[in-house]
C-alpha cells in the first residue's frame, strides 16, 4: 500500500480495525473516487447524496457508514437499506456479508416480494441488526408489524429514482414515516432525475451532494451512433450490427415494456438467441432469464432501463440502444455496463431521423460532437451465433441441503462428463441451475436425472425460451 496516494487509503478513514483488516482480505487497497469524496463525511454522520457510475464502488461506500454504526450487541434493526428490484436488494445484502465478515455475529436479513412471506416474518423475530430490501414487501412487513423501525440509525435509498419509476413513492414515505426522524438518510444512484429532488429535500437534513464523472472514456468504450431513416428500419439495422460485432453477451435497452417482447421476439425468428426483460414478469420468470443470460446459455437480453438496473452483469461484450434513452444521464448508465473491470466494450446507438435532435442533445451533455456513420458491411453471409452453453434445472435447493460441489460431483462421477465442461452452478432455496456445454447438455441431463445427490433422486430438465 505504500505507493498509492495517502488520502485514498482505507487506513486514512476512522474505520474499527476489523473493518480495515476485512477491506485488505478483500483485496479493497485504495477507496475509488466516490467512497473517498462521501465516505468522511458518512462516517461523521453526515446525510449523503452519491452520484456514480454502475460499478463505482457505491455499495462499499454506504456499507462500510452504515456497518460503522451498528451496536451489535443490541439485537435489533439499527440499518435498512431500499432497492428497487430483488436482485440488486441480493447484491448488497451479499457485499454487507462480506464486509461485515469481521466483526461478530451481525445478521443481514434480505426481505423482497416474490418469496414466501411467512419464514421472512419468521426470521424477524430472530432478531436482525441490517435489512436490506423492496419497498413493497418492507412496507407490508411495517402494515402488519413483523418490522419495527423503532431503532433505526441508517437508512439509505439505492437507486431511489429508479424506485421512483417503479411506482414506489407512496411505499417509500409510508417506510419512511415509520423511521425515527434523527437518523442518518443516505441516497446513491447512477441517476438523480428531477423526480427524486424533492423527495430528498422532505427526507434528508443538509445532505453533502457527492457527483462522480463516468471513469469510462474512448480506451475502454469505443460509442458508435448509426442513422435509421424510420421505425421499421431498426430491428434490421440491430441485426446486421449483432452480426459485424457477434458479441458473446449482450444487452440491448428499449425504452418501452412491449417493445422488449417485440425485438426479442424479432431477432429470436431470424435464429438469434435472446430473451426481454420487463417489469410484466413475474419472480420465477424473471429469475431463470437472469440465470440463463448469466451463464451464457442465451446471448441477448432485451430489457428496459428499469428492469435492467442493479443486475449484476460482468464482461458485457455489448450494449445496443434500441433508441436514445429518453433520460441523457440513463446513456451513460447504459453504456457503462460494458467495459467493466478492465474490459473494452462497445455501445451502439441507433438514431432515427426524427430523434436526430435528441443525438444533439446528447452530445451537449457528454461535452462532445456525436456524429452518425454508416452501417456497418458485412462479409460473405453470416449466420446468427449460437450460445455456447445450455442451462439445466435441479428440483433440489438449499432447503434440501444441495450445494454446487454436489451437483458438479453428480455430474463428473462415474461414467459422467468432464469437469471443464460444466460451467456456472447456482443454488437457490428449492432449486438448482447448473450450465453445461450446449453439445453434451443431453448427456448431462441423463446424469443427473439417473444418479443421486445426497443419497437420492432428483427430477432435472433443460430450460428453454
Amino acid at each position: 500500500m505504500s505507493d498509492l496516494p495517502p488520502q485514498s487509503a482505507f487506513a486514512t478513514l476512522p474505520l474499527a480495525p476489523e473493518l480495515l483488516a476485512t477491506l485488505e482480505s478483500l483485496g479493497y487497497h485504495a477507496m475509488t473516487p466516490i467512497q473517498a469524496e462521501s465516505l468522511p463525511a458518512i462516517l461523521a454522520g453526515r446525510d449523503v447524496i452519491g452520484q456514480g457510475q454502475t460499478g463505482s464502488g457505491k455499495t462499499a461506500a454506504f456499507g462500510l457508514g452504515l456497518l460503522s454504526r451498528l451496536e451489535i450487541k443490541a439485537f435489533h434493526v439499527q440499518g435498512l437499506v431500499l432497492c428497487p428490484t430483488r436482485e440488486l436488494a441480493d447484491q448488497v445484502a451479499g457485499e454487507l456479508r462480506r464486509l461485515a465478515r469481521g466483526l461478530s455475529n451481525v445478521k443481514v436479513l434480505t426481505l423482497c416480494g416474490g418469496a414466501p412471506f411467512k419464514p421472512q416474518r419468521d426470521s424477524l423475530e430472530h432478531g436482525a441488526h441490517v435489512v436490506v430490501g423492496t419497498p413493497g414487501r418492507i412496507e407490508e412487513h411495517l402494515r402488519k408489524g413483523s418490522l419495527t423501525l423503532d431503532a433505526l440509525t441508517t437508512l439509505v435509498l439505492d437507486e431511489a429514482d429508479r424506485m421512483l419509476d417503479m411506482g414506489f413513492q407512496a411505499a417509500i414515505e409510508a417506510i419512511v414515516g415509520q423511521a425515527p426522524a434523527s437518523r442518518q438518510t443516505l441516497l446513491f444512484s447512477a441517476t438523480y432525475g428531477e423526480g427524486i429532488r424533492p423527495i430528498a429535500a422532505r427526507l434528508m437534513s443538509e445532505p453533502l451532494n457527492v457527483k462522480v464523472a463516468s471513469t469510462h472514456d474512448d480506451t475502454t468504450i469505443r460509442q458508435h451512433f448509426y442513422r435509421i431513416a424510420d421505425e421499421e428500419a431498426r430491428v434490421p439495422a440491430l441485426q446486421r450490427l449483432l452480426l459485424s460485432h457477434r458479441p458473446e453477451s449482450s444487452v440491448v435497452f428499449c425504452n418501452t415494456k412491449r417493445e422488449t417482447q417485440q425485438v426479442a421476439d424479432a431477432l429470436n425468428a431470424t435464429g438469434f438467441s435472446a430473451l426481454a426483460l420487463n417489469g410484466d414478469l413475474e419472480q420465477p420468470d424473471r429469475d431463470r432469464i437472469l440465470v440463463m443470460f448469466a451463464n451464457k446459455s442465451v446471448s441477448i437480453l432485451v430489457a428496459t432501463d428499469v428492469a435492467a438496473r442493479g443486475l449484476d452483469i460482468d464482461a458485457l461484450d455489448a450494449v445496443f440502444n434500441h433508441q436514445i434513452a429518453r433520460e441523457l444521464e440513463v446513456h451513460i448508465h447504459r453504456i457503462g455496463r460494458t467495459g467493466r473491470a478492465g474490459g473494452r466494450g462497445v455501445a451502439c446507438t441507433l438514431v432515427a431521423d426524427n430523434e436526430l435532435y435528441r443525438l444533439d442533445k446528447l452530445g451537449e451533455f457528454l461535452g462532445e460532437a456525436l456524429t452518425c456513420e454508416p452501417l456497418p458491411a458485412l462479409r460473405g453471409n453470416p449466420q446468427p451465433f449460437t450460445p455456447g452453453m445450455a442451462t439445466l434445472q435441479l428440483g433440489a435447493g438449499k432447503k434440501d441441503k444441495v450445494r454446487p460441489g454436489d451437483i458438479l460431483g453428480a455430474l463428473t462421477g462415474e461414467g459422467g462428463i468432464a469437469g471443464d465442461q460444466v460451467g456456472k452452478i447456482q443454488v437457490t432455496e428449492r432449486s438448482a441451475f447448473v450450465a453445461v456445454e450446449r453439445d453434451i447438455a443431453r448427456a448431462a441431463l441423463d446424469q443427473l436425472a439417473n444418479g443421486r445427490i445426497k443419497g437420492r433422486s432428483f427430477r432435472a430438465r433443460r430450460i428453454t425460451r
